[in-house]
């Protein structure tokens, strides 16, 4: 039973679209996977997102928050709302880059997060140690920025997005998508068990 996860995304100047990528790659050692760029969605996107079993957002924090193209979606999700809460019960989750170390990116997870909750979707966060936290400790650790909510990573403002490719936050992105991945398909069976057998 293979689930279905959709990766949504804004990334201004290119670094978060690398966190995103990363993500789908490791989600898609157990699911399918599509991914969806903000700002411009077709119908074929809200189609993707509506069939999807678990949606990951994903957004750079700017100014302390997510961005505006960011924010544009999550408004335009009102009707998705309306219409019985169309996205209860998928398995939701969030990443997000800034410049900083902490950019107060744990701000636009709790921010993400929250949004999920008014969708009733059913979060998961990262499940990784923190690292770079002890004298022996590098850059290279696994979540080495210490975030549960969501991956965070930290892109220098002044290098190309192609300068991330051997950040462990890259890596850290992949073990969120492989853990929703993981999630979502337990989710799946679980529901699959509660069905009644046919007659």
């Amino acid at each position: 039973m293979e689930p279905r996860i959709a990766v949504v995304c804004h990334s201004g100047f290119g670094h978060t679209a690398q966190q995103a990528e990363a993500v789908v790659r490791g989600a898609r050692t157990i699911a399918h996977v599509d991914l969806i760029p903000l700002p411009d969605l077709l119908d074929e996107h809200w189609a993707s997102l509506d069939s999807a079993d678990a949606i990951i957002f994903g957004t750079p924090t700017y100014m302390g928050g997510s961005s505006a193209a960011f924010r544009t979606f999550v408004e335009a999700t009102s009707s998705v709302w309306a219409d019985s809460l169309r996205w209860k019960n998928k398995i939701a989750a969030g990443f997000t880059n800034s410049g900083c170390m902490s950019g107060d990116k744990l701000h636009t997870l709790t921010d993400i997060a929250l949004f999920a909750a008014q969708h009733g979707m059913i979060w998961v966060g990262l499940a990784e140690y923190g690292g770079w936290n002890t004298s022996t400790g590098t850059s290279e650790d696994l979540n080495r920025l210490g975030s549960w909510l969501g991956a965070m990573a930290q892109s220098n403002n002044d290098e190309p997005p192609e300068c991330m490719a051997t950040s462990s936050d890259l890596r850290t992105a992949e073990a969120l998508g492989i853990r929703v991945a993981e999630t979502a398909r337990i989710h799946l069976l679980g529901r699959a068990a509660l069905e009644p057998a046919p007659a």
